[in-house]
């Protein structure tokens, strides 16, 4: 079935979207992957504890592995000093093994089901955003946490329209252009549907509502997440323009902010891609 997706819209009709069947199809992945189901449901209730926690991802190797691998890895300045996953699980946080989880039960964890140079973007956000993050007064983890999942929403477009989606991101090189190109089409935008998503599975309101302010410029609540786009976009985008991250941040940031936080991003997301794919 296809509908139109506004009022006045003269363009092709476009593939019924539906945001509750897109859900849906996230549950029943997660059927497959039970144990990351599981995780996502428990990792934020009161009385789980790390002990908790790792005896549950103890039961899915591959997960288990990647959770110690970025335990270990230069990010948390732990390298070869975590042995236990329970220590591991202490060491990242309890948000950061629920993001895995959350990565694993919607197959972002499958490159080739990605739009392309989506980890290599993701990565980029995410550092960027975990980097900046004290300047904003937020956790580096929880900003991290939600660089690594922003992109879900892309991801689950991507899975429900594949073709529709390859013509947008040939068409538009820009993330807020493809935002925008997203809404017309779908009636949302995939940062709309990854908070849509996060909010469901019960993460907390004050990770899904950096996601619904970004492309408000005079919000400063977004001003982390478009600032870490903006970062993204100058390391992946070729022949980039570039917006003054002062404009992007509501004055929080200068460029001269940015230089150092562009380096760390190159030094780093290599190695956080692999953790979080479990590459060797």
């Amino acid at each position: 079935m296809t509908v139109t997706p506004f009022p006045g819209y003269s363009g092709p009709a476009v593939p019924m979207f539906d945001i509750e069947s897109i859900l849906a199809s996230i549950d029943t992945m997660a059927a497959q992957r039970p144990v990351a189901a599981q995780i996502v449901s428990v990792a934020n209730g009161e009385d789980t504890s790390a002990k908790e926690l790792s005896r549950i991802l103890a039961s899915d190797v591959a997960l288990a592995s990647r959770v110690m691998k970025l335990a270990n890895s230069a990010y948390f300045g732990m390298r070869g000093r975590v042995s236990s996953l329970q220590f591991a699980v202490t060491v990242v946080g309890f948000t950061t093994v629920r993001t895995m989880a959350t990565v694993a039960l919607t197959d972002l964890d499958d490159e080739s089901r990605l739009p392309e140079d989506f980890w290599l973007v993701t990565t980029s956000l995410a550092l960027a955003a975990s980097t900046l993050a004290p300047r904003f007064g937020e956790r580096p983890q929880d900003a991290l946490c939600i660089g690594l999942l922003a992109q879900m929403g892309a991801a689950l477009l991507h899975h429900n329209d594949p073709d529709g989606y390859a013509e947008i991101v040939a068409a538009e090189p820009t993330y807020t252009g493809r935002r925008a190109a997203e809404s017309r089409r779908y009636g949302l935008n995939s940062l709309r549907l990854t908070a849509v998503a996060l909010e469901q599975w019960g993460f907390p309101a004050s990770m899904t509502a950096r996601l619904n302010h970004v492309d408000d410029y005079h919000s400063i609540e977004g001003g982390l997440l478009r600032a870490a786009f903006e970062i993204a976009s100058r390391l992946t985008t070729e022949d980039y323009d570039t917006v003054p991250i002062v404009r992007l941040t509501c004055g929080q940031l200068r460029e001269d902010d940015v230089v150092p936080v562009l380096d760390q991003v190159r030094a780093d997301a290599d190695e956080l891609r692999r953790a979080m794919l479990g590459d060797d």
